[in-house]
Protein backbone atom coordinates (compact mmCIF):
# COMPACT_ATOMS: atom_id res chain seq x y z
CA UNK A 1 0.00 0.00 0.00
CA UNK A 2 2.59 2.31 0.82
CA UNK A 3 4.29 1.62 -2.80
CA UNK A 4 0.87 2.32 -4.38
CA UNK A 5 0.97 5.74 -2.82
CA UNK A 6 4.49 6.52 -3.47
CA UNK A 7 4.99 7.06 0.43
CA UNK A 8 7.99 3.99 -0.32
CA UNK A 9 10.34 2.76 -3.27
CA UNK A 10 12.11 -0.47 -3.57
CA UNK A 11 15.44 -0.73 -4.96
CA UNK A 12 17.10 -3.49 -6.75
CA UNK A 13 18.28 -5.31 -3.39
CA UNK A 14 14.45 -5.15 -2.62
CA UNK A 15 15.70 -2.55 0.23
CA UNK A 16 12.32 -0.34 0.78
CA UNK A 17 13.16 3.57 1.05
CA UNK A 18 11.54 6.61 1.40
CA UNK A 19 9.38 7.30 -1.51
CA UNK A 20 8.43 10.68 -3.93
CA UNK A 21 5.76 11.44 -1.86
CA UNK A 22 7.32 11.46 1.39
CA UNK A 23 10.05 14.46 -0.30
CA UNK A 24 6.92 16.20 -1.18
CA UNK A 25 5.36 16.43 2.18
CA UNK A 26 8.89 17.64 3.91
CA UNK A 27 9.16 20.10 1.22
CA UNK A 28 5.69 21.57 0.26
CA UNK A 29 5.64 23.66 3.24
CA UNK A 30 7.74 26.36 2.22
CA UNK A 31 7.15 25.94 -0.74
CA UNK A 32 3.53 26.44 -0.14
CA UNK A 33 4.27 29.15 1.78
CA UNK A 34 6.39 31.23 -0.86
CA UNK A 35 4.30 30.52 -3.65
CA UNK A 36 1.02 31.70 -1.86
CA UNK A 37 2.67 34.94 -0.41
CA UNK A 38 4.08 35.65 -4.73
CA UNK A 39 0.63 34.61 -6.11
CA UNK A 40 -2.30 35.62 -4.27
CA UNK A 41 -2.09 39.07 -5.41
CA UNK A 42 -2.46 37.95 -8.77
CA UNK A 43 -5.07 35.38 -8.18
CA UNK A 44 -7.02 38.32 -6.54
CA UNK A 45 -6.93 40.27 -9.33
CA UNK A 46 -7.59 37.53 -12.23
CA UNK A 47 -10.65 36.62 -10.07
CA UNK A 48 -11.73 40.02 -10.47
CA UNK A 49 -11.33 40.94 -13.71
CA UNK A 50 -12.92 37.50 -14.77
CA UNK A 51 -15.47 36.83 -12.59
CA UNK A 52 -15.15 33.35 -12.00
CA UNK A 53 -12.86 30.91 -9.22
CA UNK A 54 -9.34 31.13 -10.02
CA UNK A 55 -7.05 28.28 -7.82
CA UNK A 56 -3.14 27.85 -7.72
CA UNK A 57 -2.40 24.13 -7.83
CA UNK A 58 1.10 22.29 -7.52
CA UNK A 59 1.96 19.25 -8.62
CA UNK A 60 2.26 15.93 -6.18
CA UNK A 61 3.18 12.56 -8.00
CA UNK A 62 0.53 11.47 -10.01
CA UNK A 63 -2.23 14.11 -8.30
CA UNK A 64 -2.51 18.05 -8.62
CA UNK A 65 -3.44 19.77 -5.12
CA UNK A 66 -5.08 23.13 -4.62
CA UNK A 67 -3.03 24.87 -2.59
CA UNK A 68 -4.58 28.53 -2.78
CA UNK A 69 -7.55 30.19 -4.60
CA UNK A 70 -9.99 32.89 -4.65
CA UNK A 71 -14.14 32.64 -5.60
CA UNK A 72 -15.66 34.55 -8.38
CA UNK A 73 -18.43 37.14 -8.16
CA UNK A 74 -21.57 35.00 -10.17
CA UNK A 75 -24.15 33.73 -7.62
CA UNK A 76 -23.72 30.64 -9.78
CA UNK A 77 -19.85 29.91 -9.38
CA UNK A 78 -17.48 27.34 -8.65
CA UNK A 79 -16.85 27.08 -5.40
CA UNK A 80 -13.38 27.01 -3.31
CA UNK A 81 -11.02 23.68 -3.73
CA UNK A 82 -8.58 24.62 -1.57
CA UNK A 83 -6.95 21.58 0.10
CA UNK A 84 -8.29 19.26 -2.52
CA UNK A 85 -6.42 16.67 -4.33
CA UNK A 86 -7.65 15.09 -8.15
CA UNK A 87 -5.67 12.96 -10.45
CA UNK A 88 -3.43 15.50 -12.08
CA UNK A 89 -4.52 14.07 -15.71
CA UNK A 90 -8.08 15.55 -14.98
CA UNK A 91 -7.24 18.75 -14.40
CA UNK A 92 -5.92 22.30 -16.65
CA UNK A 93 -3.50 22.74 -13.44
CA UNK A 94 -2.25 19.31 -13.64
CA UNK A 95 -2.02 19.05 -17.20
CA UNK A 96 0.32 22.11 -17.92
CA UNK A 97 2.97 20.66 -14.84
CA UNK A 98 2.67 17.11 -16.58
CA UNK A 99 3.43 18.71 -19.65
CA UNK A 100 6.75 19.86 -18.51
CA UNK A 101 7.76 16.08 -17.91
CA UNK A 102 9.56 13.92 -20.35
CA UNK A 103 8.49 10.74 -21.89
CA UNK A 104 10.34 8.77 -19.57
CA UNK A 105 9.22 10.91 -16.93
CA UNK A 106 5.43 10.08 -17.28
CA UNK A 107 5.99 6.58 -18.18
CA UNK A 108 7.32 6.35 -14.08
CA UNK A 109 4.63 7.88 -13.36
CA UNK A 110 1.51 5.95 -15.45
CA UNK A 111 3.23 2.53 -15.89
CA UNK A 112 -0.07 1.23 -16.75
CA UNK A 113 -3.49 3.24 -17.81
CA UNK A 114 -4.41 5.91 -15.47
CA UNK A 115 -7.00 5.17 -12.84
CA UNK A 116 -10.08 7.57 -12.68
CA UNK A 117 -12.43 5.41 -10.65
CA UNK A 118 -12.37 2.02 -8.71
CA UNK A 119 -14.18 0.65 -11.74
CA UNK A 120 -13.39 2.99 -14.62
CA UNK A 121 -9.40 3.59 -16.47
CA UNK A 122 -8.28 6.75 -18.30
CA UNK A 123 -6.13 7.54 -21.14
CA UNK A 124 -3.77 5.06 -21.93
CA UNK A 125 -0.23 6.85 -21.92
CA UNK A 126 -0.29 7.51 -25.91
CA UNK A 127 -3.21 9.66 -25.83
CA UNK A 128 -2.53 11.51 -22.88
CA UNK A 129 1.05 12.14 -24.22
CA UNK A 130 -0.61 13.76 -27.31
CA UNK A 131 -2.52 15.54 -25.29
CA UNK A 132 0.10 17.15 -23.56
CA UNK A 133 1.95 17.69 -26.34
CA UNK A 134 -0.73 20.13 -27.48
CA UNK A 135 -1.03 22.09 -24.25
CA UNK A 136 2.68 22.87 -24.97
CA UNK A 137 2.43 24.23 -28.13
CA UNK A 138 -1.15 26.16 -27.35
CA UNK A 139 1.31 27.03 -23.84
CA UNK A 140 -1.83 26.57 -21.62
CA UNK A 141 -4.50 23.63 -20.85
CA UNK A 142 -8.28 22.41 -21.10
CA UNK A 143 -10.22 20.30 -18.14
CA UNK A 144 -13.84 20.10 -20.08
CA UNK A 145 -15.75 18.58 -17.74
CA UNK A 146 -13.18 16.06 -17.27
CA UNK A 147 -12.80 16.48 -13.21
CA UNK A 148 -16.59 17.78 -12.27
CA UNK A 149 -19.71 17.46 -14.75
CA UNK A 150 -20.99 21.23 -15.68
CA UNK A 151 -17.26 22.16 -15.12
CA UNK A 152 -14.87 23.94 -17.12
CA UNK A 153 -11.07 25.54 -16.75
CA UNK A 154 -8.01 27.11 -17.91
CA UNK A 155 -4.83 27.14 -16.54
CA UNK A 156 -1.49 28.26 -17.01
CA UNK A 157 2.36 27.27 -15.90
CA UNK A 158 3.90 29.23 -12.92
CA UNK A 159 7.57 29.56 -12.88
CA UNK A 160 10.40 29.85 -11.21
CA UNK A 161 13.25 32.27 -11.46
CA UNK A 162 14.91 29.19 -13.17
CA UNK A 163 12.35 28.95 -15.85
CA UNK A 164 10.92 25.52 -14.12
CA UNK A 165 6.91 25.22 -13.74
CA UNK A 166 6.19 24.96 -10.09
CA UNK A 167 2.82 25.45 -10.22
CA UNK A 168 -1.02 25.77 -12.15
CA UNK A 169 -2.79 29.21 -11.93
CA UNK A 170 -6.30 28.18 -12.91
CA UNK A 171 -10.04 29.98 -13.68
CA UNK A 172 -12.76 27.31 -13.33
CA UNK A 173 -16.54 28.37 -14.53
CA UNK A 174 -19.55 26.64 -14.75
CA UNK A 175 -19.91 24.97 -18.43
CA UNK A 176 -23.01 27.12 -19.04
CA UNK A 177 -21.33 30.10 -18.95
CA UNK A 178 -17.95 28.99 -20.38
CA UNK A 179 -18.72 26.82 -22.80
CA UNK A 180 -15.74 25.01 -24.77
CA UNK A 181 -15.79 27.37 -27.94
CA UNK A 182 -14.92 30.47 -25.51
CA UNK A 183 -12.10 28.50 -23.60
CA UNK A 184 -9.24 30.76 -25.41
CA UNK A 185 -10.89 34.10 -24.49
CA UNK A 186 -9.57 33.55 -21.04
CA UNK A 187 -6.33 32.31 -22.04
CA UNK A 188 -4.62 35.73 -22.20
CA UNK A 189 -6.03 37.06 -18.88
CA UNK A 190 -4.71 33.64 -17.51
CA UNK A 191 -1.08 33.14 -19.13
CA UNK A 192 -0.70 37.44 -18.03
CA UNK A 193 -1.64 36.50 -14.42
CA UNK A 194 0.85 33.25 -14.56
CA UNK A 195 3.61 35.35 -16.03
CA UNK A 196 3.15 37.96 -13.06
CA UNK A 197 2.66 34.94 -10.47
CA UNK A 198 6.21 34.10 -11.86
CA UNK A 199 7.99 37.25 -11.74
CA UNK A 200 6.32 38.07 -8.33
CA UNK A 201 8.23 34.41 -7.13
CA UNK A 202 11.38 35.52 -8.09
CA UNK A 203 11.90 38.10 -5.55
CA UNK A 204 10.37 35.31 -2.52
CA UNK A 205 13.11 32.22 -3.85
CA UNK A 206 16.44 34.34 -3.37
CA UNK A 207 18.07 31.63 -1.40
CA UNK A 208 16.98 28.97 -4.20
CA UNK A 209 14.42 27.30 -6.67
CA UNK A 210 11.48 26.21 -5.46
CA UNK A 211 10.54 22.16 -6.24
CA UNK A 212 9.41 21.87 -9.53
CA UNK A 213 7.71 18.94 -11.23
CA UNK A 214 10.96 17.15 -12.20
CA UNK A 215 11.20 13.73 -10.19
CA UNK A 216 15.44 13.72 -10.28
Amino acid sequence: MLRMHEFAVQDSSRTYRPGPAMTTIAASPSRDAQLITAAHRHLDDLARATGETVHLMVLEGTGARFIDGVEGTHALRVASRIGLTLPAHVTSGGKVLLAELTGEQLAELYPRRLALTPDATGPELNALTRELTAVRRRGYARNVEESEQGVNAIGAAVRDRTGRAVAGVVVAAPSLRLARRAMASLAVPVQAAAAAISASLAAYSADGPLPGVKLS
